[in-house]
């Protein structure tokens, strides 16, 4: 994470595929790759970050050669738990993978959740993105200042939704952003959905009033007009959309997401090779590179014992940024 508050410590760290793929290098050999039957879990709802990243990265594959008829299916509840419950449970699966991220990490912590992303075999962290600040089109909040001035008069009559449960990116971000902007965290009204895709309907319909989200989850609806975009998260911009980052704005807040992929526990080695050589081989491809660039996605690639650091990292940091936030 590359957060410049001990806060943001967390944010700055801050997917991927499924299916009977049969690999082939370029020369149509399997190179040790195939693997029959592989399916690809999403522990959310269709339409959030780790379902278009899951579907994304199954096109690319199967575009690049890497795979064949990819399966990708969801299994949502508890903020990603309910999918991690299941993906542990599959002892020795070397034929099962899930997509996952920083949402996961901050779900088991505040749903007490009986199994852990130490559980899993970790596979690779692959990209980091921006959360977005939105509201809906015919929201009377045309700038973040505006908004922000609206949310210090009565922080619980201005709902938040985010796509996490408490803990994970879209709870963590706004949390962040109350604080930068001298809002006692705990008085922050906070709704969390199960997914972006869940979450959209909330902000179009204006139940709540601004939703945090991933960039790559709403870019059609901004570019569309349907939602308003005040302000990114990030270091930086992102190219192509006209908003600026919470920094600029004055609010010490730099954020950032990641997601990445883990599969059941008791692989053996070469079951565990095979599946992070066919990440590896989607994230070499032109293919991935072009939808990162499409869906705002910065790449974030790490695999195997150092993603199972980086895990064990960050779900300390989670715990000590709650605790910071007195939450």
């Amino acid at each position: 994470m590359r957060l410049r508050t001990p806060l943001a410590l967390l944010g700055a760290a801050l997917l991927v595929l499924v299916g009977p793929p049969l690999l082939k290098t370029g020369g149509g050999s399997d190179s040790g790759t195939h693997i029959p039957g592989l399916r690809f879990m999403v522990p959310n709802t269709p339409g959030g970050g780790y379902d278009i990243t899951a579907r994304t990265a199954a096109k690319n594959a199967e575009d690049a050669g890497l795979a064949r008829s990819i399966e990708v299916f969801n299994l949502p509840g508890a903020g990603g738990t309910v999918g991690l419950t299941r993906l542990v449970s599959e002892h020795g699966n070397g034929r099962l993978a899930m997509t996952m991220g920083l949402g996961v990490v901050g779900a088991v912590r505040s749903n007490h959740a009986p199994k852990t992303l130490a559980d899993t075999t970790p596979i690779a962290r692959l990209t980091e993105e921006q959360d977005v600040v939105v509201v809906a089109e015919d929201s009377p909040y045309r700038t973040i200042d505006e908004l922000i001035d609206a949310w210090r008069q009565d922080p619980g009559k201005l709902p938040v939704g985010g796509g996490s449960s408490p803990g994970g990116p879209d709870h963590l971000a706004p949390m962040l952003m109350a604080q930068a902007a001298g809002i006692e965290p705990r008085q922050v009204n906070y709704i969390p959905f199960d997914g972006g895709g869940e979450l959209l309907a909330s902000i179009l319909g204006n139940k709540v009033a601004f939703g945090v989200s991933g960039v790559g989850e709403y870019l059609d609806q901004i570019r569309a007009g349907e939602l308003r975009l005040l302000a990114v998260t990030g270091p930086e911009r992102v190219a192509g959309l006209d908003a600026p980052t919470l920094l600029e704005a004055g609010y010490d807040v730099n954020f950032t997401n990641w997601r990445g992929v883990v599969a059941p526990p008791g692989l053996s080695e070469e079951e565990r090779e095979r599946l992070t050589l066919l990440i590896e081989k989607l994230h070499d491809s032109p293919e991935w590179r072009t939808s990162m660039e499409q869906n705002g996605w910065d790449d974030a690639f790490l695999s195997g014992d150092e993603f199972g650091a980086f895990l064990e990292e960050q779900d300390q940091r989670v715990v000590s940024v709650l605790k910071e936030l007195g939450l």
